[in-house]
């Protein structure tokens, strides 16, 4: 069992306390790939979850899984757990036939985001909640900044090393355009230091998180990576010779619809003005 990751234990624990904010109870829920181990891991009862299935596209990383659920000796072992293999655009659950769906890490991979959210919400029950927690557009900008300028310096031109993510502006309208209600988006950037760039790639590598695309270039000029390395080093190595690496982490939480969510009035019923408060206020002070 591979030792855990103190910044992805960090964001999924982020994500679950989101659950104790929540009067009501989530018997039933589906994980999604990315950081489903740690997810497991931390539940510690949280949204007192009693069936949980963990699903993943990557067979290995389902395995994985299986190996730390059999590892594990806390009060999670409670939970009911089953281990699917399964992809996020084209879920295999039946439709309405989970309270919670939850994914720490793993959206951001998909090819379909906004389709894999439709598919989620479908796969809720009324009422029942989606929580995500995904890499933001500002993840990793000190290597991009290096690695563009050491490409600029060395061949005359940049190439993707860094696969596209999205921004915080375009997470309250993928809730919104895969039909959740009530949704909420928040920000959270997390500063990790490392001893040197190669310990930064290696991390990446480790969680999983490098370059996905297809059109790039598959080879990195050893004279490329060099530069990028001391370009890193000289802008941003504080003074005891670690550098920082920047995640941005956008949380996400929408709803299906269900008759007892609150809504919004109809346009045009109120009953007071903003003037009337303004005048309020002001006679107040």
């Amino acid at each position: 069992m591979r030792p855990s990751d103190p910044f992805v234990d960090a964001v999924a624990d982020n994500l679950l306390d989101r659950l104790e904010d929540c009067k009501k109870t989530f018997p039933t829920a589906l994980c999604l790939g990315g950081s489903s181990e740690a997810v497991r891991r931390l539940l510690h009862g949280r949204g007192s979850i009693e069936k949980l299935v963990m699903m993943d596209t990557s067979n290995d990383m389902v395995q994985l899984c299986k190996d730390a659920e059999a590892a594990q000796q806390d009060s999670n072992q409670n939970i009911e757990t089953s281990f699917v293999v399964g992809d996020e655009e084209f879920l295999p659950i039946k439709e309405s036939s989970v309270d919670l769906v939850i994914s720490c890490l793993g959206l951001h991979w998909t090819n379909d985001l906004p389709g894999a959210m439709i598919q989620c919400k479908l796969a809720l029950k009324p009422d029942g909640l989606f929580l995500a927690a995904i890499l933001g557009g500002e993840t990793l900008k000190e290597l991009r900044i290096a690695c563009t300028v050491a490409q600029m310096e060395r061949e005359g031109g940049i190439s993707p090393r860094i696969s596209p993510l999205a921004q915080v502006r375009d997470a309250g309208n993928l809730l919104t355009r895969a039909g959740f209600t009530l949704p909420g988006v928040d920000v959270d950037e997390y500063v990790v230091r490392y001893s040197n760039a190669l310990e930064l790639i290696e991390h990446l590598r480790a969680m999983g998180e490098t370059n996905a695309l297809l059109q790039r270039n598959n080879v990195l000029k050893r004279e490329t990576a060099l530069a990028t390395a001391a370009i890193y080093d000289s802008m941003f190595a504080a003074e005891d010779g670690t550098i920082p690496a920047t995640f941005q982490v956008i949380f996400m939480t929408g709803w299906r619809e269900h008759p007892s969510q609150q809504k919004a009035k109809r346009r045009g019923s109120a009953t007071i003005s903003f003037d009337d408060i303004q005048k309020q206020f002001s006679s107040d002070n």
